[in-house]
């Protein structure tokens, strides 16, 4: 995640508060994904951002996770991301993204927070 998003992301939270941000990912790749989800969580791991040594904890997730899928009008999830399903390794990413969650995210699904 480039210095200017992180930047972004802080006042964003800061703004309007953790509880109210979620943060939507698209990086092509699970490695990527994880590293910007860790980043908007636990900090930025590379320590050359805004958000190094800061602990959002914010709710994040690919844009081609079924969580997200489910909750997006179906003609525009096919007009406008359908395609990217076919060259990604969509296992990889959503292993990446539950991983970054279940690891660092103060919100955990179903339980309010």
């Amino acid at each position: 995640m480039d210095l200017e998003n992180q930047k972004r992301v802080k006042e964003f939270t800061e703004e309007f508060g953790a509880d109210n941000v979620v943060v939507l990912l698209g990086a092509a790749e699970g490695e990527a994904a994880g590293l910007a989800a860790e980043t908007v969580t636990a900090g930025d791991p590379t320590f050359a951002g805004p958000l190094a040594g800061v602990q959002l904890g914010l709710r994040v997730y690919h844009v081609c996770e079924p969580e997200v899928k489910d909750e997006v009008d179906p003609q525009v999830y096919e007009e406008q991301i359908s395609m990217m399903e076919m060259v990604l390794d969509i296992d990889s990413i959503v292993q990446e993204m539950t991983s970054i969650r279940d690891q660092y995210c103060i919100f955990k699904e179903g339980d309010g927070t």
